[in-house]
């Protein structure tokens, strides 16, 4: 059982003050009142769209202040339990406090990491594209490698994930896989994944069992809201439509309803391939194309800030922000910030991210640039 001591009850409860700064909390609860007014107004109904933002952004403060108030209670609850337990010496009482801290710590790092988070994309959902590198077809494994990591990563977060394109790789793995990622500060938390991923280990297809290294790139985009403006002119898509094929089993099509969107000004190519007919497959592949479109102008505007991913590099050698090492020992290290653990199994496997994902968060907020 850990120390704790009314220092460490002081430092909780400060910190906790400082998040309620950072959210704005205060703020939160008036809107809380506000958008519930709104919501009991009959009129709002009129109009679904509207009805529907207002019923988000209730939703949201009002987990922001749920949060916060959790989080008081707990810390209330922890210094009860250790000034209890020191006079009656009740190891009992004790353990309980010790326990309550522990968990009161892990809510406030999620509450400081959705603090950091000051556009309102971070909040939002997020576009996840991975793509084999160098490496031969072996890097089709490591990019399904990759994209079964973060379906299981999100599963952890309680995030909900459409697979919008993943057609199988010509012997092994897959060819690409892009997919969008529901959830609270998906966007946010997964700017962290962006960049090239390299892998170290004995070949699975070589009869020699030699070493071989293998890279993915993995892209991370915002899913716009609707008001967002991105000029398209229809004039300058080109739509083809071809067999679906890959991975889905009953979900896969066996009709011709595939699309694939070539944007020709920018020579930007989006396909989608998962949904059941070609209308849906169209609408999703819009989307995506939406999104690249509008993080090419950002970084036309103001490369320098390169608000919504690294610069582009090769996907190879030199370029990767993380390294996952299987033979001759394993380690999972992330070059940017030297956040690292011996558990592969955990983060390939498992989807244990959120060390590299908050360490990542945590260096950027220092002042660090990003890569």
């Amino acid at each position: 059982m850990a120390d704790i001591s009314q220092e460490t009850i002081d430092g909780l409860r400060a910190r906790l003050a400082e998040v309620e700064g950072y959210l704005h909390i205060d703020e939160r609860r008036v809107d809380v009142k506000r958008l519930e007014e709104q919501s009991a107004d009959p009129s709002l109904w009129s109009d679904a769209d509207v009805a529907r933002e207002v019923m988000a952004q209730l939703s949201a403060a009002k987990s922001d202040v749920a949060a916060i108030d959790a989080a008081t209670a707990k810390l209330d609850d922890a210094a009860a339990a250790l000034e209890l337990g020191q006079e009656m010496g009740d190891e009992d009482l004790l353990a309980e406090a010790a326990a309550t801290v522990a968990a009161l710590e892990d809510d406030l790092a999620e509450l400081e990491l959705s603090s950091w988070f000051t556009d309102d994309l971070d909040h939002g959902d997020a576009i996840v594209t991975v793509t084999p590198g160098q490496g031969g077809l072996e890097a089709q494994d490591w990019c399904e490698m990759l994209f079964r990591m973060y379906l299981r990563y999100s599963d952890r977060r309680g995030w909900t994930v459409d697979v919008n394109d993943c057609p199988a790789g010509e012997v092994i793995g897959i060819d690409r896989a892009t997919f969008t990622v529901h959830g609270k500060n998906a966007y946010g938390m997964l700017r962290a994944e962006g960049g090239v991923h390299r892998l170290v280990r004995i070949s699975p297809t070589d009869a020699q069992k030699r070493r071989q290294t293998t890279f993915a790139g993995v892209e991370v985009l915002p899913v716009l809201p609707d008001d967002v403006e991105v000029e398209i002119d229809p004039k300058d898509l080109r739509i083809d439509v071809y067999h679906a094929t890959g991975h889905g089993g009953q979900g896969v099509n066996t009709t011709d309803s595939a699309v694939r969107i070539t944007h020709l000004p920018t020579g930007t190519v989006v396909t989608c391939q998962n949904e059941r007919s070609q209308l849906q497959n169209k609408a999703f592949a819009m989307k995506i194309l939406r999104s690249r479109l509008y993080e090419q102008e950002l970084e036309r505007r103001a490369a320098e800030l390169d608000e919504l991913r690294g610069p582009k590099r090769a996907i190879g050698f030199g370029n990767q922000i993380r390294s996952y090492v299987l033979y001759p020992y394993q380690l999972v290290k992330d070059l940017r910030t030297g956040v690292e653990t011996g558990n592969v199994e955990s983060v390939l496997d498992d989807g244990d991210l959120d060390k590299f994902v908050v360490g990542y968060h945590r260096w950027v907020t220092g002042g660090e640039d990003e890569q």
